[in-house]
């Protein structure tokens, strides 16, 4: 059975911890069975690449590495403000994701 993580491709998240903490990215890629995730961007590794008849000349490349699930969070679209996810159950049965403010961050944008 498949784990159901808080993260989906397409998501803009925040880093809490690591290299790349307080930096944001788009993920790219969920890996469900590892609970990682690739964030465009972040977390760079370089690869040395021998020469191919599709890459002749060979070199160094830079390629996104995985970061686990649980040191990243969900950016509120609106806002732009980091939070947790939370579920909706929508008039018509559906449900539909949404991100939990904190407190804080909350009682700014109800000021604005």
């Amino acid at each position: 059975m498949q784990k159901k993580l808080h993260i989906k491709k397409g998501d803009m998240v925040k880093v809490l911890a690591g290299v790349a903490r307080g930096k944001q990215g788009r993920v790219i890629e969920v890996d469900r069975k590892s609970t990682r995730a690739l964030v465009e961007g972040l977390n760079l590794n370089k690869k040395h690449s021998k020469p191919t008849t599709a890459t002749p000349q060979g070199g160094i490349v830079e390629k996104e590495g995985p970061i686990h699930i649980s040191n990243l969070m969900l950016i509120d679209a609106k806002t732009g403000e980091p939070g947790r996810v939370g579920h909706k159950v929508a008039k018509d049965g559906s449900i539909e994701r949404y991100v939990k403010l904190k407190a804080t961050a909350a009682k700014k944008t109800a000021k604005k």
